[in-house]
């Protein structure tokens, strides 16, 4: 059974839960397929760095900032405000669920039942997401992975624009559990496949010599 940690995302103690797992935001790169179903590199660069994380128990560095991402964190605080005052609801702390090698951290949970994933969009992405009524391919299987890691019966794929007329700026894709059954078992299947990937790259770090020249 998944643990809920009730901590506060992108915090000392939330890097330090994350450190060695494989997280859903990762799913889309272990799912990819390249030649005759092998990883592609994608993959082999995401099992080489958790790999280094379950060696030292920390997290590596992967990400950066600039100032469209920064942008885009205070999006996100605007986004949930306007998603709670639509929905006359409480978004509660998304935290960290975890299950041995296995994580996740949502944006946001609803109620007992409910996950939430917030992502800030130009007027562009945004417009084509209303369009086509969907999210975006890119995110599927992050929204899986939040499904299946927290438990929960349906997700709420919210896109957000602030250049919109404000009843414009939220457009939400609800997913319910029972519609990703199929992509579950292939997640299963898969993770199999990567752990060994993993333990094949473990081995190799560690094996490895290392000559002054």
């Amino acid at each position: 059974m998944f643990k809920f940690h009730d901590v506060e995302q992108n915090s000392e103690e939330w890097d330090l839960l994350r450190a060695g797992k494989i997280t859903s935001s990762g799913l889309a790169r272990i799912m990819a397929h390249s030649d005759k179903d092998k990883f592609g590199e994608p993959a082999i660069k995401y099992a080489v760095t958790i790999a280094l994380g379950q060696i030292t128990g920390e997290v590596v560095p992967q990400a950066y900032t600039n100032s469209d991402m920064d942008r885009g964190h205070e999006d996100e605080v605007l986004a949930r405000l306007a998603y709670e005052e639509k929905y006359f609801c409480t978004v509660g702390n998304g935290g960290f669920f975890s299950l041995n090698d296995v994580g996740c951290s949502p944006d946001g949970l609803i109620g007992d039942d409910g996950v939430v994933e917030f992502k800030t969009a130009n007027d562009n992405i945004h417009y084509d997401r209303i369009i086509k009524q969907t999210y975006d391919s890119t995110y599927k299987w992050q929204l899986v992975g939040n499904l299946k890691f927290t438990r929960r019966n349906w997700i709420d794929f919210v896109s957000f624009c602030p250049a919109y007329p404000e009843d414009k700026r939220l457009y939400v894709k609800r997913c319910y559990k029972q519609d990703f059954e199929k992509e579950f078992a292939q997640v299963d299947i898969r993770l199999v496949e990567f752990r060994a990937l993993i333990d094949k790259v473990k081995q190799n770090i560690l094996k490895s010599n290392y000559s002054l020249i």
